[in-house]
């Protein structure tokens, strides 16, 4: 079930049109167009509502995407690589998204550390193909993931502030 913060987000979001993957040539020259037009917006978007979390850019044949994300907590930013590749089956199959600096510190977490979005998010991506885009996969699957277990991992002190780390170590 999707929230009211996070349908009012997700309406925000403009939804794709070309079903397209890497092997589709020039269609998919037309879906890399319309994803960073939805990047674009869906960036927008959370800087008008105080709520900028992200920073993407992609290889030139838009196949594999890395950037940074971060969430606040207690006032401290916490902020990780991210990584992901897009899937020759895509838009059909959601990328798999990774904080590879987190691989093996939470069990919602798959080897090479991506992420686990399997419960929640896979079937609601599979009912909107080819709708729904990389906005959508941030959106839906890293943004309540990171809610969910960045807080988690710090009060386990799994994950620790880099400014804490650097004070303890000087």
């Amino acid at each position: 079930m999707v929230d009211e913060v996070t349908k009012r987000t997700l309406a925000k979001i403009p939804l794709l049109k070309t079903k397209a993957g890497p092997r589709d040539g020039e269609l998919w020259v037309q879906r890399l167009k319309e994803e960073y037009q939805t990047l674009i917006k869906y960036v927008q978007n959370n800087k008008e509502s105080d709520n900028d979390w992200f920073r993407l850019e992609s290889n030139k044949d838009g196949t594999r995407w890395f950037g940074k994300c971060w969430y606040i907590h207690e006032l401290l930013k916490y902020e990780f690589d991210v990584e992901f590749d897009i899937p020759v089956t895509y838009p059909a199959t959601a990328p798999e998204i990774a904080l590879p600096e987190l691989d093996g510190k939470t069990a919602k977490m798959y080897r090479g550390g991506k992420i686990c979005m399997t419960d929640h998010f896979k079937p609601l991506w599979a009912r909107n193909v080819p709708k729904f885009g990389i906005a959508h996969a941030m959106a839906l699957g890293l943004g309540p993931w990171l809610a969910v277990e960045i807080p988690d991992l710090i009060s386990k002190d799994v994950i620790k502030h880099k400014e804490k780390q650097d004070g303890a170590s000087s």
